[in-house]
């Protein structure tokens, strides 16, 4: 066991160090260019694969949006070019991917009802780009994975006669004390850059809970949170209240500078 926890702590100590928008330590094995050549590969296959909304009027309506989210993003991701594509797709989702991509699918639009609700959402997905949540999980995979191989070679060097249930257990057990709550810490960062990305271009705070009011009476959130990458709705329709004294002073700036969207459907 030793020799597994050597074999782990040597993994773990080749992982690179950045901190996240909200001052989290986070792992980052990857470069800003690798990032944006994986998401610009990626969407250019979902854009394969999935099908196109072309109608001007959404199309116009979701570009509105996505137009003033992004002109209060920092410096180095407001100069990038951003594209916007809008997938004749039922579930009600949203993503953004490093290089400058977002994808809205229609699905969308029947639960965020209003352009501020809307907003939440692609606030939220933009705010797992610029808090480079990509980068983390795929280097949190490759430190997992490279632990996980360290560790059966070293079991394997002892010829332990446990070895598969060992394995079997450090598997489950970096499954539920790692990974997923490594995801629900994504989900609620996210949240709270998104909160503030879409205060500070002029949308309504407030709609942010509305929404996710109505993704829960969509459907959503009935895994237990435990078990699940996001946050149970309650968690975090109370995080979002615990924030919102200090977003609606953003909101009321923003106001005072002109920054009115008026994206309507």
């Amino acid at each position: 066991m030793k020799r597994i926890l050597l074999a782990l702590s040597i993994s773990a100590a080749l992982v690179g160090c950045k901190t996240s928008p909200t001052g989290r330590t986070q792992l980052a094995l990857y470069s800003d260019g690798q990032m944006n050549t994986m998401g610009k590969q990626s969407f250019e296959q979902l854009k394969q694969q999935l099908p196109i909304n072309n109608d001007q009027k959404v199309n116009r309506y979701i570009q509105c949006i996505a137009d003033n989210v992004i002109a209060v993003l920092p410096d180095k991701y407001a100069q990038q070019q951003w594209e916007v594509v809008v997938f004749d797709e039922p579930s009600a989702n949203a993503f953004a991917l490093p290089g400058g991509k977002i994808g809205v699918h229609t699905g969308l639009l029947k639960v965020a009802t209003n352009q501020h609700q809307v907003a939440t959402v692609m606030g939220h997905e933009v705010g797992h780009v610029i808090a480079e949540h990509s980068n983390e999980r795929a280097s949190q995979n490759s430190a997992i994975q490279l632990g996980m191989q360290a560790a059966d070679a070293s079991l394997r060097s002892i010829q332990n006669e446990y070895q598969g249930a060992i394995m079997m257990a450090l598997g489950v057990g970096t499954q539920y004390g790692v990974t997923l709550p490594f995801s629900r810490t994504h989900e609620s960062e996210a949240d709270e850059i998104g909160l503030e990305l879409m205060s500070k271009a002029g949308f309504n705070p407030k709609e942010s809970i509305t929404l996710w009011q109505n993704m829960s009476t969509a459907g959503s959130g009935n895994t237990p949170e435990f078990l699940s990458t996001h946050p149970a709705p309650s968690t975090r329709i109370g995080d979002l209240r615990n924030q919102m004294p200090s977003v609606m002073k953003l909101h009321q700036a923003a106001a005072s500078a002109g920054k009115k969207p008026g994206c309507k459907l």
